[in-house]
Order: C-alpha cells, then sequence, then structure tokens
C-alpha cells in the first residue's frame, strides 16, 4: 500500500515537473514569437512612415508647382491688363490731344463764320435798301403799290390756272366718257358670253296622267266630296274634262300644283280615296316638300360657293325652285343673275362672293311666307336686314329696281345683271303684243284724266310716270290723282307684281328782261 502511494506521488511529481518544464518552454518560445513580430512590426512601420513622408514630400512639391503656375498665369494676366491700360491711356491722351486741335480749329472757324455773318448781314442791309429803292421807282413809274401789283400778277395766275385746269378736266373727262363705254360695253358682253344658263319656260298647269277613266270617277268620289276635300286642302283647282287619261292641276302656285300632283300619285297608287285619307296624305307630302324646299337651298348655297346663309333663308331659296316670274323660274333666274354679278364684279376688282351673294338673294322678296303689301325689293332688303346680311348686300336687293338708293356699287351691278337674265331670248314667256297692250292701256288710263299733260310707262310696266300741269293741278290734288289712278288700274286691269304711279307737278316761273 504504501509502495503504491510512494510510486503514485513520485509519479504526480514527474508530472508536475515535465508541465512546468513543458510550460517554461512554451513561454520562451512566445516571448521569442513576440519578439520578432516586435521587429517586423517596427521594421514595416519604419518602412510605411519613410513612403508616407516621401509621398507628403512629392504632394507638396506638386501643389507648390502648381501653386507657382497659378501665381506666374495671373501675374501675367496682371501684366497683359497693366499693358492695355497703358494702350487706352496712350490712346486717351492721343485723342485727348485731336480734340483740342479740333477746338482750336472749330474756333478759328467760328470766328472766320462770325466775320462772314457780319458781311452777309451788312449785305443783305444794302439789298433790302437797293430792293426798297427799286420797288419804289417800279410803284412811282407803274402808279400801282406794291401789295397792289401782287394782287393784281396772283389774280392773273389764278385765272390762266383755273383755264388751264378745266380744260384739262374736260380733256379728262371727255376721255373717262369714251373708254368708260367701251370698258363697260366689254364688261357686259364679256359677262354674258362666259355665263351660260338653260330655260325652260314654266307653266300654271300640271297635267296628272291616269290609267283610264274609272280612276276619274273615285278621284271625284260620291257627290264630289274626294274632290272639293283635295281642292280645300291643296288650294288648287282640279279640272276633270273630257281630255282621255289626264286630269288638270290649276293653279298660279307651284308649291301646291306640285302637293297636289305628288298627293294624287299616292292616292292613286294606293288605291284607298276617302277624305281621311286625302288629309293624311296632303300632310304628309307638305312636309316632304318643305323637307325638299330645304334641301334645295342647301344645294344651291353649295353649288354657288356661298358660306355661312341663314337657315330661313336656305329655307327662302329653295322656294324659289316653285316659283316664277313672266314664265322663268326664279332659283335658276336668281343663279343666273348670281353668276353674273360674280363674273362682273371679278371684271371691276370687287369682292366677287358679295356679289354673287346679292345676285342670289336679290329676289328673295318674291317667295315671303306671308305678303305684305311692300314691293319685292324692298321686302328682301328688310328679310337680308333682317336675317343679318351685310348693308352692301342688304342695298344692293332694294335698289335693284330703284326703290331705294344706291350707295356701293354691287347695286347697279345687280340691276344690270337682272335685266340681262331675263332679256335673254326665251327667258321669259310674255306676247309682245299683250305687253305692249298692258302698256299702251296704263298710259290712256292715265292720260283720259283733267290736267295730265303726258304719260310714260316704264320698267317694264312696273311704275306709271304721269305729269301734271302745275296751272291746273294742285299739289294736293297730284296726291289725290295718284291714289285714285292707283285704285283704278288695281280694279280694272291684270298685271303680274305691282305697279308704282309717280306724278310729277313741275312750276316754272319765267320772266323777260327786256
Amino acid at each position: 500500500m504504501d509502495t503504491i502511494l510512494i510510486i503514485f506521488i513520485t509519479a504526480l511529481v514527474g508530472i508536475s515537473a515535465g508541465v512546468l518544464i513543458t510550460v517554461s518552454l512554451i513561454k520562451k518560445s512566445i516571448i521569442k514569437k513576440n519578439e520578432s513580430l516586435i521587429r517586423d512590426a517596427e521594421e514595416k512601420g519604419e518602412m510605411i512612415k519613410k513612403d508616407k513622408i516621401l509621398q507628403a514630400k512629392e504632394k507638396f512639391l506638386q501643389l507648390k508647382s502648381d501653386h507657382e503656375k497659378i501665381i506666374n498665369e495671373k501675374n501675367s494676366k496682371v501684366l497683359q491688363a497693366e499693358n492695355r491700360i497703358k494702350q487706352k491711356e496712350t490712346a486717351l491722351n492721343q485723342k485727348l490731344e485731336e480734340t483740342q486741335r479740333k477746338q482750336k480749329e472749330v474756333q478759328l472757324i467760328k470766328d472766320s463764320l462770325t466775320t462772314q455773318v457780319e458781311i452777309v448781314n451788312r449785305k443783305q442791309a444794302e439789298l433790302e435798301t437797293a430792293h426798297r429803292e427799286a420797288i419804289d421807282q417800279l410803284e412811282a413809274i407803274s402808279g400801282l403799290s406794291a401789295s397792289e401789283a401782287k394782287q393784281q400778277i396772283v389774280e392773273n395766275l389764278k385765272e390762266e390756272a383755273r383755264d388751264e385746269a378745266m380744260n384739262s378736266v374736260r380733256e379728262i373727262i371727255e376721255e373717262a366718257k369714251l373708254s368708260a363705254n367701251t370698258e363697260a360695253k366689254k364688261i357686259v358682253i364679256e359677262t354674258i358670253q362666259r355665263t351660260a344658263a338653260e330655260h325652260a319656260i314654266e307653266n300654271t298647269v300640271t297635267v296628272f296622267n291616269i290609267e283610264n277613266d274609272e280612276i276619274k270617277g273615285r278621284i271625284i268620289g260620291r257627290e264630289g266630296r274626294n274632290i272639293r276635300t283635295l281642292e280645300a286642302l291643296t288650294g288648287v283647282e282640279i279640272i276633270i274634262d273630257d281630255s282621255p287619261d289626264a286630269i288638270i292641276l290649276s293653279g298660279f302656285d307651284p308649291v301646291r300644283r306640285e302637293v297636289a300632283r305628288l298627293s294624287l300619285h299616292r292616292l292613286v297608287t294606293d288605291g284607298r280615296i276617302h277624305p281621311a285619307r286625302i288629309e293624311e296624305v296632303v300632310a304628309k307630302v307638305k312636309k316632304q316638300i318643305e323637307l325638299e324646299i330645304i334641301e334645295t337651298g342647301k344645294r344651291t348655297c353649295i353649288d354657288l360657293g356661298i358660306h355661312n346663309m341663314h337657315p330661313e333663308l336656305i329655307r327662302l331659296i329653295g322656294k324659289m325652285k316653285y316659283r316664277s316670274s313672266y314664265g322663268q323660274n326664279l332659283l335658276q333666274h336668281s343663279k343666273e343673275v348670281a353668276n353674273l354679278c360674280a363674273t362682273m364684279a371679278s371684271e371691276l376688282g370687287l369682292n366677287p362672293k358679295l356679289a354673287k351673294r346679292a345676285g342670289l338673294l336679290h329676289d328673295i322678296g318674291k317667295v315671303p311666307d306671308n305678303e305684305p303689301d311692300l314691293p319685292h325689293a324692298i321686302l328682301g332688303m328688310k328679310l337680308a336686314e333682317k336675317f343679318k346680311e351685310k348693308p352692301e348686300i342688304c342695298n344692293a336687293i332694294g335698289a335693284h329696281h330703284d326703290e331705294v338708293e344706291m350707295e356701293t356699287l354691287f347695286s347697279p351691278i345687280v340691276q344690270v345683271c337682272d335685266a340681262i337674265s331675263g332679256a335673254r331670248p326665251g327667258a321669259r314667256r310674255e306676247v309682245v303684243e299683250a305687253y305692249i297692250q298692258r302698256l299702251n292701256k296704263l298710259e290712256e288710263m292715265a292720260t283720259t284724266i283733267p290736267g295730265v299733260v303726258k304719260t310714260y310707262a316704264i320698267q317694264a310696266g312696273r311704275e306709271l310716270r304721269v305729269i301734271v300741269a302745275a296751272d291746273k293741278v294742285s299739289d294736293i290734288e297730284a296726291n289725290q290723282l295718284s291714289y285714285d289712278l292707283s285704285r283704278r288700274i288695281q280694279d280694272e286691269m291684270t298685271y303680274p307684281g305691282q305697279i308704282k304711279i309717280t306724278v310729277i307737278r313741275e312750276t316754272r316761273a319765267i320772266s323777260y328782261a327786256k
């Protein structure tokens, strides 16, 4: 037991000694390594220190070099600025010297001018003295004062200038008359030649063809109720006679005739003909005609290149299709006048669009919805003013039959073109004999009145001018005569449109100097 314990203790001591020796050796090895690391670190630190010092030196040298360069540049700029200032100073000194020299020259010139002015003033005084002496001598010789002589010379010059001016004006007027007539004829001829129009005479009756006489009976109806209803609704006289396969629709209003024709066509095609059905068909046809009128107006404006027209004026333009004047279709007449006006305005250097617009609207007063007691030109002018047309167009419409005074060049253009369109061969239908008889009857009717000296039917029978004797008819009686004559013509004659009666009473005072 003791032996084991001794062995254990001995072993324990040996192990402890071995551990101590091992620990001592490890410590020595660590110390050596630390010393080696420290030496390496010190060597590296020394090397880094040297490198940093070298870099700092290089940076310093670089900054120093840059700074010196900047300083050198600034010094160079300063030197250049100083040189420029010196140059400017030298130039200013030179200019100052030049200015001083010029001032001296100016002073010399001024002194010289002063001397010359004094000489001129002296000479002028001498001239005025000589002029006064000459005037005194002339006044003494002529026996007139200077103001009287001057006035006489001025009057003589005025008279000569007036005579020369009058001669020149007379020559210019004569030349203008000759050239104006030639130029006017040329423009009218070229306008007529460049505007072509087709003419188809409008009738006051429409023929409606039917298949057999049985349909005539159905149209007449029991005791004539169908035909009476149709006539009452359309305002057209329906003539059913022995003419085979035809019914005549008579009326002066083409719109009503067209409504009657289309209504009859629909009724005959449908087969149902009785008063209620007639009322329904006529109402539908009237709406259809109204739409066609508006479409016709729009198409006319588009064809003529006229824009921004009031819708009501467009409707009235379309309504012209169903109106005629002396057998001439009013829409065709208005379109022809519009084209003539545009051509003539272009030849005269005026606005062709305004002229075309005025030409298209010039007879718009013939197709109003109501029938006021006004000339169609005045009514058309009022309609154009109502729908905001330009003053030039309104005046051209109102003046194309001389009801109002012409204010622009468009007015005579519309008047001339209206006459050209109506005067084309075949444009209007009126028997020459009947026309002449109507004019003669107008003049004879006025001639039979006591106090009437002479009568003239003018403007194609639209106006009757009556000249009365001043010693037989007073002013009040002239007014009464105009009214009575208008009533008599209205009662005894048949004529298109209206007739203007103008009574002219002239007073002359004549004396003789013996």
